[in-house]
């Protein structure tokens, strides 16, 4: 196993020193085998695309799934760069605002926990960057589905350790969340929370792209607990190889929200941001293979 992640680490390094520019034009040519050939989960894409926009023509459903599979491609070889970019690099080419305001809210607040709401949007391994536009006492980290293939999870924590976020387990969340609180230690955490939870997780479910969809909870619940103050991570693709991620702040006081309001707000914003420009999230995903029907059934019969 050591072995073989050796073998892949020296791979994607050595693949990593190239231009982007290099990189690029690798994508370029991956596309067509990806998406003509291979036909990379073609067919759950298609159908995530037609029940998410049933207003649009297949036409159009065709135009958003190939732009799709190109920026699929882009994003493996931007992530491959992650192996040696340089702070500098990194920070040029992902660029935030209202980092600066998440930090004066905990110094107003006197709170010790911000927590960004995330999406499989744009490239989301870019953003654990993050760390670098916060102030050096201000510590950062991420929440995280640790991959079965061992390899293959060490390899992605040491390209999203590389500038100084924390990866912290999904497991291991509230433990973790709970020891910076007693070290009072300011804290800012990210959570990807559009992936799709467990049958025992599911507890809620929000009107998103025309399906009744189901949300990790997790942000909203341990926030109210510790008094996080929130912000949206809205992202855009501003050119090839480059991405702006806006914070904006959706509440300094979640406990004055009812259960799930900031989970049904989020999703807003996500469909929003989503919309505004389809083809950058990751409709490769099997989102909705656990509907609200079966989930009813199941508690009918529990």
């Amino acid at each position: 196993m050591k072995l073989l992640y050796y073998i892949v680490f020296c791979g994607w390094y050595l693949l990593s020193l190239l231009p982007l520019r290099l990189l690029y034009a690798v994508s370029d040519i991956l596309y067509f085998p990806l998406y003509y050939a291979v036909r990379y989960r073609r067919r759950i894409v298609r159908k995530n695309l037609e029940g998410s926009f049933p207003e649009k023509s297949l036409a159009e459903i065709v135009r958003i799934e190939k732009k799709f599979y190109r920026f699929f491609c882009d994003c493996a070889v931007e992530n491959i760069k992650l192996f040696s970019m340089s702070e500098k690099q990194i920070m040029r080419r992902m660029t935030f605002s209202g980092a600066e305001d998440m930090a004066s809210d905990l110094e107003q607040t006197g709170k010790n926990f911000g927590f960004i709401y995330l999406g499989h949007y744009c490239n989301w391994e870019w953003i654990a960057s993050l760390a670098c536009w916060y102030p050096s006492h201000i510590h950062s980290g991420q929440i995280y589905h640790p991959l079965y293939n061992k390899t293959f999870d060490r390899l992605f924590l040491r390209m999203r350790n590389r500038f100084g976020g924390e990866n912290i387990p999904m497991k291991d969340t509230l433990r973790r969340i709970v020891a910076l609180k007693r070290q009072k230690q300011p804290t800012m955490i990210g959570f990807i929370a559009d992936q799709v939870p467990k049958w025992n997780s599911v507890h809620h479910w929000v009107p998103f792209l025309h399906r009744d969809t189901s949300f990790f909870i997790g942000a909203e619940q341990i926030g109210k607990q510790v008094g996080a103050v929130i912000y949206f991570a809205d992202v855009k693709r501003v050119k090839r190889g480059h991405y702006h991620c806006d914070l904006k702040r959706m509440t300094v006081s979640p406990e004055q929200y009812p259960d799930y309001a900031l989970t049904d707000r989020y999703a807003a914003l996500l469909e929003e941001m989503i919309r505004r420009e389809p083809a950058y999230w990751l409709w490769s995903h099997n989102r909705w293979k656990r509907t609200k029907e079966e989930w009813e059934l199941r508690n009918k019969k529990g």
